[in-house]
């Protein structure tokens, strides 16, 4: 009996020792709870984190072929049709070399872009000549980020002559209306453009003018 009862009580000091738990008061093992940051520093953290994972999208949607926070052209032309009104001693068949650049400043998202249009151009008359630096603010849809091939825009600005006619005005005004296709990211984010359109130059000080149909071709980056 006296085996049995020792037996028995074992048994029933089993559980009670499985369920012991030792507790360590220590600091090391219960640090103090930490207050949650708040008010200044709170939000310094808070603009810090959402400004970081902005760098990260943007960097993962360009790597990605998503949008592109920042879209440039590169672009040289001619004009295969062109006319001035008392402006040089040749009216037709002028012989001009242009070039530009342009690069979005902005954009309505799912809608148009907002750019800034430098051009550089050179008419040669028969016995005289003049170059033009002309920047235009312009406008383009669809937006470049659509990735569409096909655009269309309107652009007005003012001409600034580096060298004129003689007796004509230095200052201008230029209007030109676009189309062309445009292809992005051939290579990486490096595309192509070939564009036309009617473009229309009117001197402000003195009499003469020039209209032409024009020919670009160009790079595109979207980065």
């Amino acid at each position: 009996m006296k085996i049995l009862a020792a037996w028995l009580l074992l048994v029933l000091s089993v559980p009670a020792l499985a369920q012991s738990v030792e507790v360590d008061d220590s600091a090391s093992a219960n640090p103090p709870l930490q207050q949650p940051a708040t008010g200044k520093g709170k939000a310094n953290e808070y603009f810090q984190t959402r400004k970081n994972e902005e760098h990260h999208d943007a960097e993962r949607s360009s790597d990605n072929g998503g949008p592109a926070p920042h879209f440039l052209a590169i672009h040289i032309g001619t004009f295969f049709s062109d006319q001035t009104y008392q402006w040089a001693d040749t009216r037709n068949d002028i012989k001009n070399f242009n070039g530009g650049v342009t690069y979005r400043l902005g954009e309505w998202v799912n809608s148009m872009d907002f750019s800034l249009r430098l051009e550089y151009t050179n008419f040669v008359f028969a016995n005289d000549s003049a170059k033009a630096i002309t920047i235009s603010p312009m406008l383009s849809f669809p937006d470049a980020n659509s990735r569409f091939p096909l655009y269309f825009g309107g652009a007005v600005g003012a001409d600034l002559f580096t060298q004129q006619v003689s007796d004509r005005s230095p200052v201008g005004l230029c209007w030109q209306i676009v189309g062309g296709v445009r292809i992005q990211n051939v290579f990486d984010r490096v595309g192509f453009m070939v564009e036309t359109g009617v473009k229309n130059h009117v001197l402000l000080t003195s009499v003469g003018q020039f209209n032409g149909v024009f020919i670009n071709v160009g790079t595109v980056f979207a980065f």
